[in-house]
């Protein structure tokens, strides 16, 4: 129970200083801020980002240790991570051998090398073969479920 009071305390103080942030803003107005701006200065914003950052920073903290924590706790969910992940990464490793890189101009003039190229064209293909192989799977599933009745 002590641990709940300590996340309810410090989700309180993490609140009121946003909502002093956020005033804060709101007070110095549009045309202040686009002033200040203009000259380099984001003094009235820059708070409220940063303690976004923490906060993002905190979560993704807390959330790593706590999964890590279950994972390890219990060989066959280990187990079960560890053949998971390895079948993400031939997925990768296929599309990344069945991508081409091309050296691409950018719109600011930069160019994108060809194994940038390639590397983007992994990850949509990473990202197609996954969505293929989660609708085949929940067909799949449908289809055993309606045969069993």
């Amino acid at each position: 129970m002590k641990t709940q009071n300590i996340i309810k305390s410090i989700s309180a103080v993490i609140g009121l200083l946003a909502a002093l942030f956020l005033i804060r803003i709101i007070l110095a107005g549009d045309e202040d801020i686009k002033m200040a701006a203009s000259m380099g200065e984001y003094g009235k914003v820059s708070a409220l980002v940063e303690l976004a950052r923490i906060v993002l920073l905190i979560s993704v903290a807390i959330t790593l240790i706590f999964s890590l924590r279950g994972l390890f706790s219990d060989i066959k969910k280990l187990k079960k991570a560890g053949i998971s992940l390895g079948f993400f990464l031939i997925i990768i490793m296929i599309s990344f051998f069945l991508s081409e890189g091309v050296e691409t101009p950018m719109k600011d003039g930069e160019f994108l090398s060809a194994t940038g190229s390639k590397w983007v064209e992994t990850g949509i293909r990473t990202f197609y073969l996954l969505t293929t192989i989660a609708l085949g799977l929940m067909i799949y599933s449908g289809l055993i479920k309606i045969l069993k009745k």
